[in-house]
């Protein structure tokens, strides 16, 4: 089978020569979504909190694209700019997930694009 892109407007247009979402087999490889407000595609203000938020809205119209939701996640990346904001980014994202969320990695990064807070990506199963 060949891979599908998955894309919406409902996310922000990616910035270089990637897609929002690829479909391949039964998995759906999500690129990495940053607080971009899609109307606007500038950064969010209000800090780590609106930054997580805005990410995850991004990563939900993605999924929605694709025919899945947050429990369709099976690995999740968050990549932070200051770890120190682990716990802010962990009470957010774990809100959008139930008694069995993806597995997950989170690591600190020297820097994300457009200056950036934070960056989530994940891969997620169809069906």
């Amino acid at each position: 089978m060949t891979p599908a892109k998955i894309e919406t407007s409902l996310a922000p247009a990616a910035i270089g020569p990637y897609s929002q979402a690829i479909r391949a087999g039964s998995l759906v490889f999500l690129s990495g979504q940053i607080p971009l407000d899609p109307a606007s595609g500038e950064i969010v203000a209000g800090g780590i909190e609106a930054q997580t938020r805005q990410v995850m809205v991004n990563l939900q119209a993605v999924l929605k694209a694709a025919g899945l939701d947050f429990a369709s996640l099976v690995k999740t990346t968050i990549y932070l700019v200051d770890l120190g904001e682990f716990a802010t980014v962990n009470r957010i994202y774990g809100e959008y997930f139930g008694a069995a969320p993806p597995a997950r990695a989170t690591v600190q990064v020297a820097a994300l694009p457009k200056g950036a807070l934070v960056e989530i990506d994940g891969i997620a199963q169809l069906g």
